[in-house]
């Protein structure tokens, strides 16, 4: 609940700040050429930054916080219009993490887990989802899975899904 209300009140003082409009040159044309904003997931919440190379692939890096660590995870992205609604873009791809947690209870998907050190987390990442971007203002959402295989303390699989809050410009 408390993801939720954070989510909220972030989104509403986006919205009082900005007032720019987000114009599209050509159908063809992404929204934004960068934004930078939260990202909230099944196992880390943190700070991500979104960076259009081209019209259609994008680079996003992911800092994540988690209850006894930090990870990092960089994702090439392939974006396209979904549903013929310029404003909703779909994207996919793929990526990797590499961090550390301390000791402690994890929980994952059901099997809960002790560590009594300190660990390194590693593998590989891949990412697929809807982003929208809102009218008239500067806000882009985002609802995304993150399938990925850890190597370093597995090898395990799982799916986390996430959801984003940016601000574009």
């Amino acid at each position: 609940m408390k993801k939720v209300l954070l989510s909220i009140a972030v989104l509403t003082c986006f919205l009082l700040i900005g007032n720019k409009t987000i114009a599209q040159d050509t159908p063809d044309k992404q929204d934004y050429k960068t934004a930078v904003g939260l990202k909230f997931g099944a196992y880390e919440d943190g700070v991500s930054v979104k960076y259009f190379a081209t019209n259609d692939i994008s680079y996003e890096g992911v800092l994540g916080f988690r209850d006894h660590g930090v990870v990092v995870t960089g994702l090439y992205e392939i974006n396209q219009e979904a549903f013929n609604v310029p404003a909703l873009k779909f994207y996919y791809g793929f990526g990797a993490h590499i961090g550390a947690e301390g000791k402690g209870d994890y929980q994952r998907l059901g099997n809960d887990e002790y560590y009594n050190n300190s660990h390194l987390l590693f593998g590989a990442d891949g990412v697929l989802g809807l982003e929208y971007i809102i009218p008239q203002s500067p806000i882009a959402v985002s609802l995304d899975l993150n399938p990925r295989v850890e190597v370093a303390t597995g090898p395990f699989f799982d799916i986390a899904p996430g959801l984003g809050l940016k601000y574009t410009f």
